[in-house]
């Protein structure tokens, strides 16, 4: 029998699907989590939105802008098992994604930018950091996602940046306890990446494409993003041991359940039988990052 092709998806879900909307998890996450930080009394609601605006319409932006280099560079093929990609199957124009992703990419600046003239013009510098790392994730003459790299900038930017940024403009001002929430957010953001880069190991090694996946194999891959995920669990509880954060958020160990099912799927299953295993972690990520950040409002 010949499978039936993929139904079409309106034009309005054609660019919802380009969005990936389970990854926006990882840019609402610290943006929750660093306004916490600052107490329920402290809080600044309009700096808090824009922060926000900011981290979604940037992973967006990434979104888009990966789709369309990864696209026409012949780096997503037929034979890639993830989700549909917008340029490769043919769902969009490359014209259209890559204006898609400046357009994402000038909303964050203007909402940034904004942020910064509240705050500290410091911030832009941050920004144009961000926007840079983000053209060059999968663009330019050597993407460094193709050098095994793509990992150490969602912790750097979904992790330190996000949630440091989002509590540093709450209060102009940061202590050192935000570093015991922006750690474990941050790997938790690479574990998505991670179970992604875990599941395309055959095709990114057709294409060269030298992931820490590909570099290590899938069986130390499988190890490492099981430790990377159980770091992430109980650093929370060892920031409130060292008095660097409050007692209650260890309250983020009731999580624990929620990483057995998807850290089983990563043990033993292979191409897109992980697919479980994003969606738990995307899970975990989301009740991991609401507990902590309710267990800070309320300290």
């Amino acid at each position: 029998m010949i499978a039936e092709a993929a139904p079409r998806p309106g034009p309005l879900a054609v660019w919802w699907l380009g969005a990936r909307p389970r990854t926006l998890v990882a840019a609402v996450v610290p943006v929750l989590v660093g306004a916490s930080w600052a107490g329920r009394h402290a809080i600044s609601i309009p700096r808090t939105l824009l922060a926000l605006v900011v981290a979604v319409a940037l992973q967006i932006g990434v979104n888009y802008a990966n789709d369309y280099f990864d696209g026409v560079g012949g780096v997503d093929t037929a034979a890639r098992m993830g989700p549909r990609r917008l340029v490769a199957s043919g769902l969009a124009a490359p014209r259209a994604v890559a204006t898609s992703a400046v357009v994402m990419v000038c909303i964050a600046a203007t909402a940034g930018i904004v942020l910064a003239l509240l705050t500290t013009p410091w911030l832009i510098a941050a920004g144009a950091l961000s926007v840079l790392a983000l053209v060059l994730y999968s663009g330019g003459p050597k993407p460094y996602a193709a050098s095994g790299l793509g990992e150490v900038a969602v912790f750097v930017f979904f992790g330190l940046v996000a949630t440091c940024g989002t509590a540093f403009v709450q209060q102009d001002r940061l202590t050192a306890g935000v570093f015991w929430l922006a750690v474990p957010v941050g790997l938790l953001a690479c574990a998505l990446l991670m179970v992604n880069n875990l599941r395309d190991i055959p095709t990114d090694s057709a294409v060269g494409k030298r992931t820490v996946a590909v570099r290590l194999g899938a069986q130390r891959s499988r190890t490492l993003l099981i430790a990377v995920v159980v770091l992430a669990l109980l650093l929370p509880t060892t920031g409130a041991l060292g008095g660097a954060l409050p007692w209650l958020v260890a309250l983020t160990l009731v999580t624990i359940p929620l990483a057995v099912p998807p850290l089983q799927v990563v043990r033993t299953a292979q191409g897109r039988a992980l697919v479980p295993a994003l969606i738990g972690i995307t899970r975990l990520q989301l009740v991991f990052g609401v507990l902590l950040a309710g267990a800070l409002l309320a300290s």
